[in-house]
């Protein structure tokens, strides 16, 4: 079946979103923890969108509207996955029009995300959907952080 409904993931449908969340944050145990950190998350105004093949997604994007003052109101995008399976379809430029989309609607200035060095792949798809390389992101564990 081919994929084509792209909806909002909501309460009922967190755990099928488990396996492709999987595939790009394998730390993740459980459906039940995916749940519990969607639930804490979304309380802060975090949410995925998924694109449906029947009753499992394909491709996802976890995203939130937020605010700073280097980028002022921005969508960020916490979380792209397209299943493994179904890549090169189309699926992440779907989803990255929608977030652009969805960004502008809610008067965003720009749409940023994160990604590791080592993602070649990723960053010349970023690069086809019109995202540019701006910055480096330093980070570091902190102790007792769970």
């Amino acid at each position: 079946m081919p994929a084509s409904e792209l909806r909002d993931v909501g309460e009922a449908e967190i755990a099928l979103c488990y396996p492709l969340m999987r595939q790009l944050r394998p730390h993740l145990a459980s459906a039940e923890e995916l749940a519990r950190r969607w639930r804490r998350q979304s309380a802060d105004g975090y949410r995925i969108l998924a694109l449906w093949a029947g009753s499992a997604p394909v491709a996802l994007a976890g995203y939130r509207v937020t605010e700073s003052l280097i980028h002022g109101r921005f969508l960020y995008v916490d979380d792209l996955v397209s299943d493994a399976a179904e890549r090169s379809r189309g699926h992440g430029a779907r989803l990255m029009g929608e977030l652009k989309a969805r960004g502008a609607a809610q008067g965003c200035a720009k749409l940023v995300l994160d990604t590791g060095l080592d993602n070649a792949l990723g960053h010349r798809f970023y690069y086809r959907q019109g995202l540019l390389a701006m910055a480096l992101r330093f980070n570091i564990p902190l102790p007792g952080a769970g």
